[in-house]
């Protein structure tokens, strides 16, 4: 099926029956229609073959059901002789209310066009309308009953054409796995023991990392990189030294470990991280915080700088030595992998299944349209596309067309405002605005969409108009 454009089911019209089994009266030309905090409903009462004898009097109450809940509208009666001279004396009426519209029988009207409003209330939305005719005698007894059902009230909504959005094929679909590793080195020295400290783990994450992408068959790793970093104590030349040789020895070590081709992995190195350390004094509560910020931020030699710190601020000094310049000197990797492309849906279903981070968003697409629109399954595979491309325009306006069908509109949000700038973005914006009722908004934006070619677009707004 198409993912492009769906379609939800319009209820905008009001469906209506005639009215039946209500003895002299007929119903035609039914309107029901909220205008603002009202409900209005008109219709047309034919009431030529209706008869009355002179004991009785009848009454017609449309009223409004839907479950438990239930309104009584204005009420139409009609008296007899004798029952209009009753009611006369004892100045009342059947059901002694203002709303009565009442007639005696000889002067009855042929029809009557009747209009009424009530207060709208939200489970009036789908209720039917019924006629009720009650037949009463002496001592207002009631002597005979009818019901027909003249209709249901459907309020106009909102009902958009939602258009997601086709992602664009990669050339490549390549990918990274990035991580640090705090290798320890005997003081001065540049030789990796991998029984000295923690080594042994630290090494572990780096072959982690290559193992998870060398060992699939869909994988194909196409470069590795590590970066050294050195922490500022010391002098600067010898710390570019140690720097640029312990990452030199970790590049030999895992070469060795794959056998991978010499020089494979390739390296860079910091001889020493102040944007590290600047990093971690600003999130810190570090005494003289500020002070320290510009001192690092100054234009002071590596040398000079790490001089001023120690001998001008001790205690927060001591504090970074123990605490963070650890921290600072470690290799940070990268690996850099090409993923096989998925042509088949049953094999893209198996891998959204397993391994869903494979998949590239035009393979979710190609998922999608395996489902039927409102499913679960389709539902699942934008919401598990957004979470792997979290940054990607594309995935956040397809999760969010996803939840607006659904209703789920507090999901759909913060989707839309990741959604980017486009011209589909801005009419699903719209779309949005339209369901969440805020209707000026959604003039606005489906307009934006209009002009910039969104078919659909007119659609929304003209349902918006007819709504206002």
């Amino acid at each position: 099926m198409k993912r492009i454009i769906f379609l939800t089911t319009l209820l905008i019209n009001i469906f209506v029956v005639a009215a039946q089994n209500i003895d002299g009266v007929e119903v035609d030309n039914l309107k029901m229609k909220r205008n603002g905090e009202y409900l209005a409903v008109n219709m047309n009462v034919d009431f030529s073959n209706l008869e009355v004898s002179s004991n009785r009097a009848v009454l017609f109450t449309p009223i409004l059901v839907n479950g438990n809940d239930s309104a009584e509208l204005a009420s139409v009666s009609f008296y007899g002789r004798r029952r209009h001279y009753y009611y006369e004396r004892n100045n009342k009426s059947i059901l002694e209310r203002n709303d009565e519209r009442s007639f005696r029988a000889s002067e009855r009207p042929d029809s009557i066009v009747y209009h009424t409003l009530l207060p709208y209330e939200p489970w009036m939305n789908g209720a039917q309308l019924l006629l009720q005719r009650n037949d009463y005698g002496c001592c207002n007894k009631v002597v005979a009953e009818q019901q027909s059902n003249l209709g249901t009230f459907n309020e106009k909504i909102f009902s958009p054409i939602y258009r997601y959005m086709r992602p664009a094929a990669e050339i490549e679909k390549s990918r990274s796995l990035s991580g640090s590793a705090y290798i320890d080195f005997v003081v001065n020295r540049t030789v990796i023991n991998p029984n000295y400290r923690n080594n042994k783990a630290e090494i572990a994450k780096i072959e982690g990392t290559i193992d998870s992408v060398k060992n699939d068959e869909d994988m194909t790793i196409t470069a590795i990189t590590i970066k050294g970093f050195a922490s500022p104590e010391g002098s600067y030349e010898n710390n570019e030294r140690l720097a640029r040789e312990r990452t030199e020895a970790l590049r030999k070590y895992v070469e060795k470990l794959y056998n991978f081709e010499e020089n494979f992995i390739s390296t860079s190195y910091e001889p020493e991280d102040w944007a590290g350390l600047r990093a971690y004094v600003s999130a810190s509560e570090i005494v003289e915080k500020e002070n320290i910020l510009q001192l690092i931020d100054s234009s002071l030699e590596p040398d000079n700088k790490e001089w001023n710190l120690k001998s001008t601020f001790v205690g927060a000094y001591d504090e970074l030595y123990k605490n963070c310049y650890p921290a600072l000197r470690r290799s940070d990797y990268k690996v850099e992998y090409t993923i096989r492309f998925y042509n088949e849906p049953e094999d893209i279903k198996r891998i959204f299944e397993e391994n869903p981070q494979k998949l590239c968003l035009e393979e979710f697409f190609i998922l999608s349209e395996e489902y039927e629109n409102n499913s679960r399954e389709l539902n699942d595979i934008f919401e598990t596309a957004v979470r792997m491309y979290p940054k990607d325009p594309i995935a956040n306006l397809n999760a969010a067309i996803s939840e607006m069908q659904n209703g789920d509109y507090k999901s759909a949000e913060p989707h839309l405002n990741k959604a980017g700038d486009s011209a589909e973005a801005i009419y699903a914006r719209g779309i949005y605005a339209g369901l969440t009722k805020d209707y000026d908004k959604a003039l606005e934006l489906l307009g934006k969409a209009k002009e910039l070619g969104v078919p659909e677009a007119a659609d929304a707004i003209a349902q918006i108009e007819e709504i206002k």
